[in-house]
């Protein structure tokens, strides 16, 4: 009787290291590729999609049905929505959330997560881009689904982010100025030896619950990284030091030499003051040493480059998303010992008293709610969903009022989420479709709620630290009892 090959299933298949984990995959395991348009994708012997959008609990929960074991590829660098309110780290914490609920409970005996290589510092001290992903890797553990987190710095590939800015800026300047986050230590990793270890964690290995750092034989700074991809492309750019060149000026002038979105461009910027360098406390032999030098693995993810450019016709311009719909993620402080559940019902009272005289609220006996302007009219409708949450997570459907489209809204939601392990929470508005006008609720409504939601962010902050005071103080009541 044939041995039954593993399920895997893969959150971000469609993208740059998922769609080539796929042809590793080929034999060794039954793939699952996870991408918000599986359902366009032709299932193969070896692959079957399906359509997952990571946002919603319900997608995440039907995507890893039936799975084994389930890699995390994703990040949300790029807006998810026509209008994308809020910063990648709190829609980076939804999706991480979503996927290990998701994984508790469809029985999932590992994650396999891609993270960055964390420096050894204080948190505090991180760049916004890796604290993300340090915050992560503590989502995903936080629901007891065993967690191996493969960490790697510049992943040198035809695609990705880091390697094609860098490469870029070799190829289209003479001179290169040259600030001072260019002597920073990394260590480069080809996109094969990445591959090959994700393969290894996921088909060959024991290595459940475990911080793996992976990199390539070469320890470089960046400047010698650009000298040794010029040397590659055949050119010889004059550098420039530039000591006094801050991370502000460095994120424009990498913006308009390599034409990349801010989005992508900020985070990893910031990152780059850190020292990306393996540390021998995160090795696994045959995973960690990546045999692959930096100039090879340059030469090959160029020549990649180069063939697909030849092979690509010109298209017809795309049309931008046809869906008007909206995104809005902010984090908020929780005073110690609250629920999501209590800031949910909080908010609702918070909002009356905050726009009054000209908004309204009512809560009815099953914890619907009506936020109304003025007389009657109601604005929104919020119907609470007591089979989807807990006192962790509230969630409300947004299914009426005259500010949705209700004609074309499908799954509008609001919540509520408590962060694992932090006294945090996250509140955002998922597949919100406006009744008005693209630009005229652009211009009034969402600015309108970023404000609300930023005024009450403050509050939040005020409460928490009113009660961290009040504790403080019976702390030291009980410290001066005799």
């Amino acid at each position: 009787m044939a041995e039954r090959k593993p399920v895997i299933a893969i959150a971000g298949a469609s993208g740059y290291i998922g769609n080539n984990l796929l042809d590793c995959l080929k034999g060794k395991a039954t793939v699952i590729g996870l991408s918000r348009n599986g359902g366009l994708r032709k299932d193969t012997e070896d692959v079957k999609w399906r359509s997952c959008d990571l946002f919603s609990m319900k997608d995440a929960e039907k995507g890893l049905e039936g799975a084994d074991i389930a890699v995390y590829l994703v990040h949300s660098m790029m807006k998810s929505a026509k209008l994308t309110q809020g910063n990648f780290e709190d829609m980076d914490v939804i999706l991480a959330d979503n996927f290990a609920q998701a994984a508790k409970r469809q029985g999932i005996q590992q994650i396999v997560y891609l993270s960055g290589i964390i420096p050894e510092e204080h948190e505090s001290q991180l760049s916004q881009h890796l604290r993300s992903r340090l915050e992560v890797e503590r989502v995903l553990r936080a629901y007891d689904v065993p967690v191996t987190a493969l960490r790697a710095g510049l992943i040198v590939g035809p695609k990705g982010s880091s390697f094609p800015i860098l490469s870029k800026l070799v190829k289209r300047l003479p001179i290169m100025i040259l600030p001072k986050w260019t002597s920073t230590k990394t260590q480069p990793v080809a996109l094969k030896d990445v591959l090959t270890a994700l393969t290894s964690i996921i088909t060959d290995f024991d290595l459940k619950d475990r911080s793996i750092d992976v990199g390539g034989p070469d320890v470089m700074t960046y400047r010698t990284m650009m000298k040794a991809t010029a040397n590659v492309m055949g050119k010889n750019p004059k550098m420039l030091d530039v000591p006094f060149f801050s991370l502000t000026l460095s994120r424009l002038w990498l913006r308009l030499v390599t034409n990349t979105p801010k989005e992508m461009v900020y985070p990893l910027v910031a990152s780059l003051k850190h020292p990306m360098v393996v540390h021998r406390s995160h090795t696994v032999e045959g995973i960690s040493n990546g045999q692959t030098p930096f100039k090879e693995a340059a030469q090959i993810a160029m020549d990649a480059d180069a063939k697909k450019e030849k092979r690509s016709t010109p298209l017809l311009p795309t049309l931008g998303p046809l869906k008007q719909d909206v995104r809005s993620v902010q984090r908020i402080k929780l005073p110690h010992g609250w629920t999501a559940d209590e800031a949910a019902r909080y908010y609702v009272k918070w909002l009356e008293t905050f726009l009054n005289p000209w908004v309204h609220t009512t809560v009815d006996s099953d914890l619907n709610c009506k936020i109304g302007f003025l007389g009657n009219r109601t604005l929104l409708e919020l119907s609470y969903s007591g089979e989807r949450s807990t006192e962790d997570r509230a969630l409300y459907y947004i299914t009426g009022g005259f500010l949705l489209d209700d004609q074309a809204n499908e799954r509008g939601r609001m919540e509520f989420r408590k962060i694992p392990g932090a006294s945090e929470a996250i509140i955002a508005i998922h597949d919100y479709l406006p009744s008005l006008p693209w630009f005229v609720y652009y211009v009034t409504q969402a600015n309108m709620h970023a404000f609300v939601m930023s005024a009450f962010r403050k509050h939040m902050n005020r409460l928490s630290v009113s009660e961290q005071d009040r504790q403080y103080v019976r702390n030291l009541t009980v410290e001066d009892t005799p």
